[in-house]
């Protein structure tokens, strides 16, 4: 089966063509338009909650970078614009997690479409039994290869895929955020195996950032940017991916192949494990469409916790 007889999630025309000389020159446009200002900073991290309660995975690591499991709830504090907020669910244990894996197959990965597909083998062989994941690919339309399984075999078809068309990573993360929201699994991420460029789709970086804070999703890139191009293009490339993770709460991978992407990736799955999730309800009940900020601290010193930066209250 060829990836023509795929399920078409968007049947956009894949014919029309960009160059990547081009497509580098429209990325640093749109984000040379983008304002940087504080209220900018704050309106990139948007997620609106429709319920009352605020549910957040938590990261807590030492200070070698090592996971720290087993913490009570009494070591942790969830502060939301500065107010301590009461705690009322609280889980450590090492829950499932859903996940959808990203595989850009665009013009630009040419070259590069078998070092994604190898990312996403190693990431599926270290997945727990009761874990599962979906896999899509994305060029000028997006594609579901494999709807969520549990399976650790990449399926027939991601051998399939080549490198064509247009880019529609924005686009991508939004479909999959979409499919993540109705999992039942409290835990969820986003893997995006890209070079970061976006030249087709519909949605903005931070619609595509609000979709998975909506639903819950941590993101997790590695940069498969063209060693070859300017670093000048590759450091433009290299911070939507780096929006995209770390403001999700997520991490970055600067590598894209060798020991440290195995490593790399081996840790994101020891770290969705392990995650802690805590709700609260938060005590400012204005439906105003404001801007929470959220803070976790610890009262062990030596530990650092990492989760996304807040949500936009709903709005009557």
């Amino acid at each position: 089966m060829t990836k023509h007889s795929i399920a078409r999630i968007d049947t956009a025309d894949a014919t029309h063509r960009l160059t990547l000389r081009v497509s580098l020159t429209v990325i640093i446009l749109l984000f040379a338009s983008i304002p940087c200002s504080a209220q900018s900073e704050q309106d990139d991290d948007v997620v609106r909650v429709e319920s009352d309660l605020v549910v957040l995975n938590v990261t807590v690591t030492d200070k070698q970078g090592k996971y720290v499991r087993r913490l009570p709830l009494k070591e942790f504090k969830v502060f939301e614009d500065g107010i301590e907020q009461k705690i009322s669910t609280f889980a450590l244990e090492e829950n499932p997690f859903a996940a959808a894996i990203l595989i850009d197959t665009s013009g630009s990965m040419e070259g590069r479409i078998s070092l994604a597909r190898a990312a996403a083998i190693r990431f599926l062989d270290r997945l727990r039994p009761d874990d599962v994941v979906t896999i899509f690919n994305f060029d000028s339309k997006v594609e579901q290869v494999q709807d969520f399984s549990n399976s650790r075999d990449l399926p027939s078809l991601a051998y399939d895929l080549r490198a064509e068309g247009q880019t529609k990573l924005h686009d991508a993360v939004v479909h999959a955020s979409q499919a993540l929201s109705k999992r039942p699994e409290t835990r969820r991420a986003i893997l995006v195996l890209s070079d970061g460029i976006d030249t087709k789709s519909s949605a903005s970086l931070d619609k595509a950032l609000n979709a998975a804070l909506a639903a819950n999703v941590t993101i997790y890139t590695v940069n498969m940017t063209d060693p070859g191009l300017p670093s000048t293009q590759r450091q433009v490339l290299a911070g939507a991916l780096k929006k995209l993770s770390e403001k999700s709460g997520g991490r970055y991978v600067a590598s894209p192949g060798g020991r440290s992407l195995a490593e790399a990736l081996e840790d994101i799955i020891s770290e969705l494990s392990n995650q802690y999730t805590l709700g609260y309800r938060p005590k400012n009940r204005a439906r105003d469409g404001r801007w929470r900020a959220i803070e976790i601290t610890l009262t062990r010193q030596d530990l650092n916790s990492r989760t996304r930066a807040g949500y936009r209250a709903p709005k009557s």
